[in-house]
């Protein structure tokens, strides 16, 4: 399971950055902030699913779990946050304003970059399949994933806990 969190997590975040850089989908503020539990998370689980295959003490692979589970929680509450401000049942930051397109000049780019303008409106789904949007799509893998860390957590810690 700590492995299928590993690849699950890794391709999400790989899927995002292929999105913006292969697809051409520029993020806004929050959709960069929603990466930050993977860039930490993918390497927990990596350290969680070396733990468990390298046999090492079974409160470190809770632990690992445990922490994995938690960044993504977080994670699933950004996603959460960002698609309310999507659909306007919430304001966003305002590090989401929009950026009011391509400064005229490069001392207009520099009043935008000093005002902490950057990338698109949070408040605008660039894409949607399913009528889901990143910020959606998001939440849900974030949710399975938090799920799935529970579950490895309970079997590493199931009926043969009593044991050890």
């Amino acid at each position: 399971m700590a492995l299928v969190l590993l690849l699950v997590s890794a391709a999400t975040i790989l899927g995002a950055l292929g999105f913006e850089h292969i697809g051409g989908y520029e993020p806004c503020a929050l959709c960069l902030e929603q990466r930050w539990p993977y860039y930490v998370g993918v390497p927990v689980a990596f350290a969680a699913w070396l733990s468990i295959a390298l046999a090492a003490p079974r409160w470190l692979a809770g632990l690992l779990l445990a922490l994995f589970a938690g960044l993504m929680l977080y994670g699933f509450g950004l996603a959460i946050y960002h698609s309310g401000v999507e659909w306007g049942f919430w304001a966003g930051p305002a590090s989401c304003a929009p950026a009011g397109g391509v400064p005229g000049s490069a001392g207009a780019m520099l009043q935008s970059l000093q005002a902490g303008v950057h990338g698109p409106s949070c408040t605008e789904a660039t894409w949607r399949l399913l009528g889901l949007s990143f910020a959606g799509w998001n939440a849900i893998v974030s949710a399975l994933l938090v799920a799935g860390a529970a579950l490895a957590f309970r079997r590493l810690y199931g009926s043969s806990s009593a044991s050890q």
